[in-house]
């Protein structure tokens, strides 16, 4: 006989409907939002009357699933001091000082702001956009602002975007629906000042482009970010703390309206000169610790640098460079393993066993 075959079905559907409020409870939600969850259970309750109580449940727990975890008051504390944030950046980049530089007076200005900053008032500034070639760091300088600030980080990949729909979200009335990703990346970061990384904002499809610069004029106004309506969550959310930062190759694609609310700041290429020095104080010991190589197990002959930076021709970033090293640490680390050497030195009558391209 089966255990379940003696549950009161009306007393089993209660118990359901009794966990998701509990849900609700144990969470902050605006009084507004609370009203319509209230409202929606009851509906759940009348349904189960009339046979569909099953879609009705899947809708109304997915949806409370998601909004008891938007961090509708949950935040962190600010941390700007310049001195901490410089060092901070010189560890995670080298070179770039102007953008360096940049980024220290934009720290200084939200600090400005947020000491004389009224009560309850939000300090802002202004909203930054990377704009450079591949490679050239403008993706890792926005976890690096991030870090500086103390603040946590969610990113929203714009390329190859085709909807505006992947930013706000689509009805509750889809069963599949779910919020976009403006949304997402709050409960990523389970804070409601977090940093929002826009990657590569002019990189969405040509269909969908003026759609989601609209969208993007709403989120970067904040004369309107502080009451952005996904269409799934379907209740105004606050994004007026959140430090937004944006990166693009270029600034071609992008409305007018878009680029009035951006601060571009170039990002140079990489000399030779500098590749060579990220390659060997920061690349380097990188991969060798990801590969889990002891220290000293490859040396590389000074005069060669040149050729493992610009085997192939010229690269405005580093991404090539870093994957040239990976590729010579995945050999070696072969070798390592195998038995066949404990110790490795690069230099021009062996690199072609490391590096093929040549």
């Amino acid at each position: 006989m089966n255990p379940n075959d003696n549950i009161d079905p009306s007393q089993a559907l209660l118990e359901e409907i009794n966990k998701l409020q509990a849900k609700v409870d144990a969470v902050y939600l605006p009084e507004e939002l609370k009203a319509k969850v209230a409202e929606m259970l009851i509906r759940l309750h009348r349904s189960a009357q009339f046979g569909a109580y099953s879609e009705e449940y899947e809708r109304t727990s997915h949806y409370i699933d998601w909004i008891t975890r938007i961090p509708w008051q949950t935040k962190t504390q600010d941390r700007l001091e310049l001195t901490d944030a410089k060092q901070i950046l010189d560890k995670h980049h080298y070179g770039l000082d102007e953008v360096k530089e940049r980024i220290l007076e934009y720290l200084a200005v939200l600090k400005l702001n947020q000491q004389n900053q009224e009560a309850g008032a939000i300090a802002r500034a202004p909203i930054l956009c990377l704009v450079g070639l591949v490679g050239t760091g403008k993706t890792s300088f926005a976890f690096a602002l991030a870090e500086a600030t103390g603040r946590k980080i969610a990113r929203i990949p714009f390329g190859g975007m085709g909807s505006a729909r992947d930013l706000r979200g689509q009805s509750r009335l889809h069963l599949e629906a779910e919020p976009g990703y403006v949304i997402k990346s709050l409960v990523r970061a389970q804070s409601r000042n977090p940093v929002i990384l826009l990657d590569e904002i002019d990189r969405v499809t040509e269909e969908a482009r003026a759609d989601i610069m609209g969208v993007l004029v709403e989120l970067l106004d904040p004369n309107q970010n502080y009451a952005f309506t996904d269409h799934y969550v379907d209740y105004p959310v606050n994004l007026s703390e959140a430090l937004f930062i944006a990166t693009a190759n270029n600034t071609d694609g992008l409305a007018t309206a878009v680029v009035d609310r951006l601060e571009p700041i170039h990002m140079p290429s990489y000399t030779d000169a500098e590749k060579i020095a990220i390659a060997k104080n920061y690349l380097l010991p990188k991969v060798l610790q990801q590969a889990a190589l002891p220290p000293g197990t490859l040396t590389i002959d000074e005069k060669l640098w040149p050729k493992i930076v610009r085997p192939l021709g010229y690269d405005a970033g580093i991404r090539t460079l870093n994957r040239n090293i990976e590729g010579v640490i995945r050999k070696i680390a072969k070798l390592y393993i195998e038995g066949k050497a404990t110790q490795v030195h690069l230099d021009d009558s062996n690199i072609k066993e490391f590096l093929p391209q040549y």
